[in-house]
């Protein structure tokens, strides 16, 4: 039971990071002020997304002017997700 828990706390990790970088994709289409509410937002989503995107965009070149990166971080999250939470379900069955 507890696995289980454990589990859904990490689904749910996993798509409300996945939520951060849809919501900083859709902040980088806007102009965003500093000092403002939406711009403390965009900062603070940015901290947590940026490092995780950079890493994509070392190897993925924005083609036309269109950045594909965030499919790729998002993609790679998924298989991620798909690759532990089976080793964690695993892992309980186990114990």
């Amino acid at each position: 039971m507890l696995i289980y828990q454990i589990g859904q706390v990490i689904r749910a990790l996993f798509n409300f990071y996945e939520m951060l970088i849809v919501v900083w994709c859709i902040l980088s289409w806007f102009p965003v002020r500093e000092g403002s509410l939406v711009g403390d937002v965009a900062a603070v989503v940015n901290r947590l997304v940026a490092p995780y995107m950079n890493l994509f965009r070392r190897f993925v070149p924005p083609l036309g002017g269109i950045d594909f990166s965030p499919i790729i971080a998002i993609f790679t999250l998924s298989i991620i997700e798909n690759v532990v939470l089976p080793l964690l379900g695993a892992l309980g069955t186990l114990l």
